[in-house]
């Protein structure tokens, strides 16, 4: 799952080559926004099928904590 979240996010923010994972940081690595993580919250909702509400959108800093967040709401 890391691979397919890591393309939404070089689509997304139009990063080409960069080394994403777990441990990369949304705002701190990758330079994103509020509003580039808005549009990258609609993009996984789309993909695998699970709302992520924005109080806990606030808490997921990392592709890691995201990975989490997901399969566990998938169940």
């Amino acid at each position: 799952m890391l691979e397919k979240v890591a393309q939404i996010i070089e689509e997304k923010l139009g990063l080409d080559g960069v080394n994403i994972t777990a441990e990369t940081r949304f705002k701190e690595d990758l330079n994103a926004d509020s509003l580039d993580l808005f549009d990258l919250v609609m993009e996984f909702e789309d993909e695998f099928g699970t709302e992520i509400p924005s109080e806990d959108l606030e808490k997921i800093t990392t592709v890691g904590a995201l990975l989490e967040y997901i399969e566990k709401k998938a169940g």
